[in-house]
């Protein structure tokens, strides 16, 4: 049994979601605005366009009606504990319905260093020396496996009575399984995927360089340790993909509104003309 930390419950206003999948619903916040930044689909990726210096969450809420293991990865970097990001790691639980923003990296049970958006040399990942998934947000949902049942007896047939009246039983009993991890009602656990379940980042090219999430200021954020079991595999992932808003333009991903004329009144000319055919 792992021992995992769960989240003290936090229960938020609803909220436009960055992606809505089939156990959770995935919101980017720049807590600098407030806005719930919008989200554009482009080549069949979710992006957010942030705010160099702003600080931002990651929003999750809880569709199912089960507790959901959450393991967090930003710029190919867990959120919990700081390794470079697989499913198979720590993250957040949630109870049923329950949304909670995830604010910063964790660096205690009581304590984060706060998300903001930064140019890639200053983001964390670079500043430890993995600069290749920087503008990416993943999050690898688990549904909570049941607990294993005790063994069962089963009753054996009557023995038979051998030649010196000794008796022979057989007995048979379920096997309890083992669990592949743990955590609980908002915590934080693991899992073995393939490369393929792992978020990669956008292979396009900017013009300009790229956003990534800094190290920000310590904050208070309280939780606490539990168990949860979960399967080898993510039952769901969502990628995010983010950089600032001129890149994003730059690249296609939010299209550019065409220029509207203004009508003038006096264009000019001396007589009316006749129309065209």
């Amino acid at each position: 049994m792992k021992r995992l930390v769960s989240l003290v419950f936090a229960s938020l206003f609803g909220a436009a979601t960055a992606s809505a999948g089939i156990l959770a619903d995935v919101t980017i916040v720049d807590r600098t605005t407030g806005e719930r930044l919008p989200v554009y689909s482009h080549a069949g990726r979710l992006y957010v366009a942030g705010t160099p210096g702003n600080r931002y969450t990651v929003e999750i809420a809880n569709r199912s009606g089960a507790r959901l293991l959450a393991v967090v990865s930003v710029d190919g970097v867990n959120v919990v504990t700081g390794e470079t990001a697989a499913p198979n790691q720590s993250g957040y639980v949630f109870t049923p319905g329950q949304r909670y923003p995830i604010n910063g990296w964790r660096k205690s049970l009581g304590e984060i260093a706060a998300f903001y958006f930064t140019a890639l040399p200053d983001s964390y990942a670079a500043r430890t020396d993995r600069p290749d998934n920087v503008g990416v947000i993943g999050v690898a949902l688990f549904r909570e496996l049941p607990r294993p049942r005790p063994p069962v007896s089963v009753a054996p047939p009557r023995p038979a009575q051998s030649a010196d009246g000794a008796s022979q039983d057989e007995t048979s009993s379920l096997e309890k399984r083992r669990p592949a991890a743990s955590a609980s009602a908002s915590s934080e656990a693991a899992a073995s995927p393939s490369e393929a379940d792992t978020p990669k980042a956008a292979e396009l090219p900017a013009p300009a360089e790229r956003l990534g999430t800094g190290h920000g200021e310590r904050e208070e954020s309280r939780v606490t340790y539990t168990h949860f079991r979960r399967g080898s595999a993510p039952n769901e992932t969502i990628v995010v993909h983010y950089d600032s808003r001129a890149n994003l333009l730059a690249r296609g991903v939010i299209p550019r509104a065409l220029p509207i004329g203004t009508p003038n009144p006096f264009p000019g000319g001396k007589f009316v003309p006749d129309p065209r055919g």
